[in-house]
């Protein structure tokens, strides 16, 4: 269909296009007339208070919706959004950066504008090595092309990508005939047919397959297509970390998460003894495989994710995820008795009594039970997530953690891109004293959208977790009366809990709390851990002692 738009309205329509409802930004000089083109388009702007806080809030937002935007000025914001892409691109989140530049116009004579760190191309380089593709709007005969080219490319990988403009093309205008390309012609059917094939064969011809679900599930949207495979063959399904919530964990084929030594012992022994692991879209990182501490035989796998295919060691080139998965579906796969799954090991407390002192494992019992239907868990990083592995999600696509990449101050930010991305969800934020501090502020904007996530900061005075690693005053931070952060905004709920009984109560009452945020402070002995940290740390301690023998080692803290 031939258009005649200019540039920025242009980019706006396939951005809609694409399911964008809202661009998460702060403004700057550079940007602002492209800002005045969003307010005039269906797609609601939404300002933050930091641009690093927009790009976190970009990349929940992906997560769920299956496209997120930030828009930023020049250098002195997009540079500050580096750290939020670098890790969407890790996580495949697939993240657009607009960001707006100096005219082209004022570049005559190479002149020292604000904003400049070395030239005019330094930030496009910066982002051309954490984004899938990158471009710079600089030419009305390929700008259209260009945007085209980028937003396909980050909608068939789920990574990040970047778009320049500069303040003087937004308005340009030229006539442009919109195309993409189809996933059948990115898919090469003989090769297709072939891995399907043989991937039929070896599923088929297993006596203990397991299906191990990963990240990618999520990004492609195929929750639907999982279940439907899963019931069809009767085959049991793990997911990875990264991949929490996939599919409902009160599915009676759902095994749980498997993460190594990190996580439960039956799922690892069920997933490890397979003699087919069928891995959709994982992407085996040392989080998802607990510190390396898994045990995954290449020979026994069928590998499937949007960059690689392989059987065994067999490669397969040109088949993109979402044709295997759909032609797996349709393949001639027998369907299997009904298995037994390990029933699992809890190791979380059932009735804690109210009187008992707080501590990480007895939180994430209380939050087990305070989960509802309509809650989207967030976890930011540090104990918060390695607790929230025993969490029972109930429904799919409702747990977020930058679980690969593990760069603090996600919880809060990412609270405001998952509400805006579903209103439906009420998001319930897990995150440490030390990453609130960084980005736990963008709760004023929380409060100027009238949203309602409940923030819970499990204050264990410092970094906790690296305190595991080595202990030092390094790990030390000030400790903040968190509870007051209500009374510094001019709205919502704060309670500082010491105790289950006290921990019960604000959970109660921030529950029945819809009109604004609720913030629990729990406090924490700064030794405490939770059951998953505890797990890694004595099967590591069993494998160096059975490498070693008649080593002796000393208690350790985990």
């Amino acid at each position: 269909m031939t258009k005649k738009l200019s540039i920025g309205r242009y980019l706006l329509d396939q951005l809609y296009r694409h399911g964008v409802r809202h661009i998460f930004g702060v403004p700057g000089d550079y940007i602002l007339g492209f800002y005045s083109l969003i307010e005039k388009s269906p797609i609601h702007l939404i300002g933050t208070t930091r641009e690093d806080s927009a790009g976190l809030a970009a990349d929940a937002y992906a997560r769920i919706r299956g496209m997120g935007v930030v828009c930023v000025t020049f250098c002195v914001g997009g540079l500050n959004i580096t750290n939020p892409v670098a890790g969407a691109y890790a996580e495949k989140s697939p993240v657009i950066v607009i960001s707006g530049a100096p005219s082209l116009k004022g570049r005559e004579r190479n002149p020292l504008v604000h904003h400049l760190v070395r030239d005019f191309a330094t930030q496009r380089e910066i982002f051309s090595r954490i984004t899938v593709a990158s471009t710079s709007l600089e030419d009305p005969f390929t700008a259209y092309h260009e945007i085209d080219r980028v937003i396909h490319t980050v909608e068939r990988y789920k990574r990040p990508g970047y778009i320049e403009l500069p303040s003087d093309m937004v308005d340009v205008v030229r006539t442009h005939k919109h195309s993409d390309k189809s996933l059948d012609e990115l898919t090469d059917t003989a090769a297709l047919q072939e891995c399907i094939a043989e991937a039929s064969t070896m599923l088929n011809q297993s006596r203990h397959p397991v299906i191990l679900a990963g990240v990618e599930v999520h990004r492609f949207g195929l929750q639907d297509a999982l279940v439907e495979l899963v019931e069809k063959t009767r085959i049991p399904v793990a997911a990875t970390i990264l991949g929490k919530s996939v599919i409902s964990e009160a599915h009676p084929l759902c095994l749980g998460v498997y993460e190594g030594a990190m996580g439960r012992t039956e799922v690892q022994k069920y997933v490890e003894s397979a003699d087919c692991v069928l891995m959709l879209g994982c992407f085996m990182t040392d989080i998802n495989l607990g510190v390396y501490t898994a045990n995954l035989d290449a020979n026994r796998t069928i590998y499937a994710t949007s960059e690689k295919t392989s059987i065994r060691r067999h490669s397969f080139e040109n088949v993109p995820f979402r044709s295997f998965f759909k032609a797996l579906l349709n393949a001639d796969l027998k369907r299997r008795r009904k298995p037994e799954i390990p029933k699992p090991e809890s190791a979380l407390d059932s009735n804690p009594r109210d009187d008992e002192r707080i501590t990480t494992r007895l939180l994430f019992s209380l939050l087990n039970d305070f989960i509802t239907d309509d809650m989207v868990v967030i976890s930011d990083i540090g104990d918060c997530l390695f607790g929230a592995v025993d969490l029972k999600i109930h429904k799919r696509t409702e747990f977020l953690s930058p679980a690969y990449y593990t760069s603090m101050g996600f919880g809060v930010p990412a609270s405001l891109g998952a509400q805006l991305a579903d209103k439906s969800l009420r998001p319930l934020v897990l995150v440490g004293d030390g990453a609130f501090q960084m980005t736990g502020l963008e709760l004023s904007t929380v409060v100027r959208l009238g949203l309602n996530p409940v923030v819970v900061v499990l204050n264990n005075h410092g970094y906790s977790t690296e305190r595991q690693i080595m202990d030092g005053p390094f790990n030390d931070i000030l400790n903040w009366n968190f509870s007051k952060v209500p009374q510094l905004l001019g709205s919502g709920l704060g309670f500082v809990t010491h105790t289950v009984g006290d921990v019960r109560k604000a959970l109660k009452e921030s529950l029945a709390n819809r009109d604004s945020f609720s913030i629990i402070e729990v406090d924490l002995d700064p030794y405490d851990i939770s059951p998953a940290l505890v797990r890694l740390g004595q099967r590591l301690g069993k494998r160096v002692k059975d490498l070693k023998p008649g080593l002796k080692t000393k208690n350790s803290k985990l």
